[in-house]
């Protein structure tokens, strides 16, 4: 049996609901769905996503709306981040931030769910939300890396309980580095920009050799340019395909293997877009 988990920035979940993000939850119904950039009170969240999951029960993804199982924490800082996670899956146990981190700034940007897989075992999925930095701003950039330092220390507990026969491990979400120059359509010139600083993209160096996850969409892809997750709103970026690839799902090496495929779901045109991300989605045959 196959399972689609779907990872997408949803750039304010309020403005995405103006912009019809309901015709794509109907039509899509991910089976694990993993949100970044909601920026709302909570009130708003749980109002939207009773209107998403009465699309998962019309389409009969599920019997009931109540059946849609969902996980989020909101930012402590008004407008800013914010993360959620919605499953038609048994949930067993969640968690909430990454350990060690306490500052308000930090909140809304990582939840974890133990969800239940159809064969029966169990996977921690993480939906994650990366600071985006700024280089000309020290303290964004500082609080950029003391987030990614506390989650190589999270991601070598998830590895090691997987490779310890535990439980197998995905991060899903915005992590805001362009790995490569395949990740990035101008890479020269944005070489001195914070989301392709050397000092950045050596992070995802550990991640993937240190700490041994699999970059999944990469690992279908292969070594080409792209596809990319994420336009500036800015001049033409979007039509001209001037992308980042900014949104991933990293894999303990044995969920990693059950990936079948990718979808990047790009929007026809500008006007159609409900975010300035793409939804990738991926397919495990579990």
């Amino acid at each position: 049996m196959s399972i689609t988990i779907t990872t997408s920035n949803v750039n304010g979940i309020r403005a995405a609901h103006r912009k019809n993000v309901g015709e794509w939850v109907a039509k899509s119904l991910p089976d694990v769905w993993c949100l970044q950039e909601v920026r709302a009170p909570q009130e708003n969240v749980d109002s939207i996503v009773e209107g998403f999951a009465l699309h998962y029960a019309e389409q009969g993804k599920i019997e009931t709306p109540d059946q849609l199982h969902r996980i989020n924490e909101v930012c402590k800082i008004k407008g800013r981040a914010g993360v959620a996670l919605l499953t038609t899956l048994p949930v067993l146990e969640t968690r909430y931030g990454l350990p060690g981190l306490t500052e308000d700034v930090d909140t809304g940007r990582w939840i974890e769910a133990d969800v239940r897989m159809p064969s029966g075992y169990t996977v921690t999925v993480v939906c994650v939300y990366v600071h985006s930095g700024d280089v000309d701003d020290p303290n964004k950039m500082m609080q950029k890396y003391r987030f990614l330092d506390h989650m190589i220390v999270r991601m070598g507990q998830l590895q090691r309980e997987a490779a310890n026969g535990g439980k197998q491990a995905v991060l899903c979400g915005d992590f805001n580095i362009a790995h490569t120059p395949l990740d990035i359509k101008n890479a020269k010139a944005n070489v001195k920009h914070s989301g392709f600083l050397p000092e950045e993209r050596a992070y995802v160096d550990k991640w993937l050799d240190d700490e041994e996850f699999v970059d999944v969409m990469r690992s279908l892809a292969g070594p080409i340019q792209g596809p990319y997750t994420w336009w500036s709103q800015r001049g033409r970026a979007f039509d001209n395909n001037v992308g980042w690839r900014l949104d991933y799902q990293f894999a303990t090496p044995e969920f990693a293997q059950t990936a079948q495929g990718f979808v990047i779901d790009k929007a026809p045109s500008y006007a159609a877009r409900w975010s300035d991300h793409a939804p990738l989605s991926i397919t495990y045959n579990v």
